[in-house]
């Protein structure tokens, strides 16, 4: 776990100062030292997190004859296979840590070389053989890669404000990428809301060449197939599904310092612990837990902490204020580079703080409602199905439809969903299964009204347009796929972001046994008849760790996801300072928005509702990177 930066120019020599500057805006990522290698007009940089053989694995690392150099971000959990399977083929290491492995397995495989890896990572390789710069990404995204380019110049960070810290790249807002942003709350693809910044895809690597001027190809080597295996039973799937969740989270154990874990007290991450403990002989694993004292509604302590006495961890935790929100808000702005995802990034960011003062690594349960389909709009979105074709009597044509009779037991799930159902029926019922899922997503409904009119009017962009191309990805045979693979590609890199980021701010290396690749490649061939059976969420999930987790955990009814009483502080305790931002003077000369309808906003927002909290980080994020 570390920061990266590098720049490749086609004319022009690199110097270490500006390599520096890049770092140095990223110190918070690696605490442990730092390293930098030129070659006149390519140059990388790396800050370091000692995580894996603490003595020998300093960045950039060379091979043998200094022709290949890596600078790499992540954790490579596979390593010691990959080691042993390459000094088989002849290959000499000089340390015990994953970074070399990376630099052989390049040697050996060729771009292919990240086929070969389960792990996070962002890396970049300078081949001066071939003189190009190769770069790649994880399948999931969970180590971030941005760059800059423009033909004579490519700049490359594993945060955005080390590309502006370089002094070459203007800090310019991208109306697109904050289009994206007002619906999703995220932005899509490889935009950011920098303009001319974009993000490395994951599942892509990239390659640098120099031909008349720089050119840069991208290349996807990994997506999700679902090619539905018909053969095997339920009981199979659930099997293997175990095996492959223990066997992540073993892996994930490797570590040469103090390890700890996020707890929640839902089922993700209450799962982890239970599976790290056992595998860790019952005792010396630290768990880190985040409340409110505004209510049981947001506070799930009580459940962290029946988690933790079953699993003989050590408890921590940490109580949230509104005082607390207020004077960290512009920092978690700072660090995030964007705003992305929902206001849960404010407790995490805390509940990585506590952590980082015990333990240099943390398990999370990240990834689990994406993977295992575990959000309740999924049950919302086959409901309409379900009533779409009893009343067309057409339910018969598709064979993984659920049925109505098989939903009905699971209905009770969206008894705490109200708002959501209601929102969701007030107009375009039976449309497109696109159109329906996009209503389930979208975040705009109270928000584009809060812009100036003309603001995205003249934009060639449209978020459903980029929305369409993910979730009708040809090969997705279902529903509950298409949802799942939008979720994938779209909400979980944004989440991902946060994880990362509210980590690497103290210096915290987090891992995410669920997004194991081979956890999600196995959930694509399982029919949905059998996955998503009746609208169960996690159904296969659950079924695989019943005897793992405690009853209490497993028999809630309550999922929460984190929720945060930012409404109830936004009506009381912090009213001045959400008005002094969203009604203050610097955001009424900035012209972009609609004031008058802002003023209403803060009395009538919803209980859950995320719009303030959406308008507040926008606006914070164009004083801290735009002004």
């Amino acid at each position: 776990m570390c920061g990266i930066a590098g720049v490749c120019f086609y004319s022009g020599i690199v110097n270490e100062k500006m390599l520096k500057q890049m770092t140095h805006s990223i110190a918070h990522r690696g605490p442990d030292g730092e390293g930098f290698h030129i070659e006149d007009n390519v140059g990388l940089a790396h800050k370091r997190l000692s995580i894996i053989d603490p003595e020998g694995g300093h960045q950039p690392m060379t091979n043998e004859d200094g022709t290949v150099w890596v600078t790499f971000n992540g954790a490579i959990y596979n390593y010691l296979e990959l080691r042993q399977s390459l000094l088989q083929k002849g290959h000499r290491f000089k340390s015990y840590c994953d970074t070399e492995v990376i630099i052989h397995a390049y040697e050996e495989y060729g771009e292919q070389c990240v086929q070969k890896f389960n792990g996070m990572f962002a890396f970049a390789i300078w081949d001066s053989k071939k003189h190009t710069l190769f770069a790649a990404r994880d399948r999931f995204g969970v180590k971030p890669f941005y760059y800059y380019f423009d033909h004579n110049k490519f700049l490359f960070a594993s945060e955005i404000k080390a590309l502006h810290a370089s002094g070459m790249v203007p800090k310019n807002a991208n109306f697109a990428g904050i289009n994206d942003y007002v619906v999703f709350q995220f932005s899509l693809g490889n935009k950011t809301l920098f303009k001319d910044i974009s993000k490395l895809e994951p599942g892509f690597f990239l390659k640098v060449t120099f031909d008349n001027g720089l050119k840069v190809e991208k290349s996807q080597y990994w997506d999700l197939k679902f090619s539905y295996d018909t053969y095997h039973t339920e009981d199979y799937y659930v099997d293997k599904l175990l095996f492959l969740i223990e066997d992540a989270v073993k892996i994930r154990l490797r570590s040469d310092v103090p390890l700890g874990s996020h707890l929640s007290g839902g089922l993700d991450s209450s799962a982890i612990v239970c599976i790290a403990s056992e595998l860790l002989g019952g005792s010396g694993l630290k768990t880190f837990t985040g409340g409110f004292n505004e209510g049981k509604e947001y506070n799930e302590t009580e459940y962290a902490k029946i988690v933790s006495k079953f699993s003989n961890t050590e408890y921590f935790e940490t109580i949230l204020r509104p005082e607390d929100f207020q004077n960290t808000l512009e920092s978690i702005i700072y660090y995030l580079d964007e705003p992305g995802a929902g206001p849960g990034v404010f407790p995490q960011y805390f509940v990585s703080k506590l952590a980082s003062q015990h333990v240099k690594v943390v398990l999370g349960g990240q990834g689990g409602d994406e993977v295992f389909m575990g959000y309740a709009r999924y049950l919302v979105a086959y409901l309409e199905e379900c009533l779409r074709g009893a009343i067309f009597e057409t339910a018969e044509k598709d064979k993984y439809a659920v049925t109505m009779e098989s939903i009905i037991p699971n209905l009770p799930m969206l008894k705490t969903y109200g708002p959501m159902l209601q929102y969701f029926w007030n107009e375009g019922i039976f449309s497109s299964q696109e159109e329906r899922y996009f209503k389930l997503v979208d975040r705009s409904e109270g928000m584009r009204g809060l812009f100036r009119e003309d603001l995205f009017a003249g934009q060639d962009y449209s978020p459903f347009e980029s929305f369409k191309e993910i979730f009708n990805k040809d090969d997705l045979h279902s529903y509950i796929n298409k949802m799942m693979y939008f979720d994938l590609k779209g909400s979980l890199p944004a989440l991902l972001q946060v994880e990362d980021r509210t980590s690497m701010a103290f210096g915290l290396e987090s891992r995410i046994p669920l997004l194991d690749y081979r956890i999600a490649e196995l959930i694509a061939t399982i029919p949905p008849s059998v996955k998503f059976r009746g609208g169960e969420s996690k159904a296969l999930f659950k079924k695989a760790i019943k005897n793992i987790v405690p009853a209490q955990i497993f028999n809630r009814k309550d999922k929460m996801g984190f929720p945060v009483p930012l409404v109830q502080w936004y009506k009381g305790e912090l009213r001045d300072y959400v008005g002094d931002i969203l009604l203050g003077e610097t955001t009424k000369q900035r012209g972009i928005y609609n004031t008058r309808e802002i003023e209403g906003l803060l009395t009538h927002e919803g209980k859950f509702s995320r719009v303030v909290w959406g308008m507040l980080c926008l606006e914070l994020w164009f004083r801290k990177f735009i002004d």
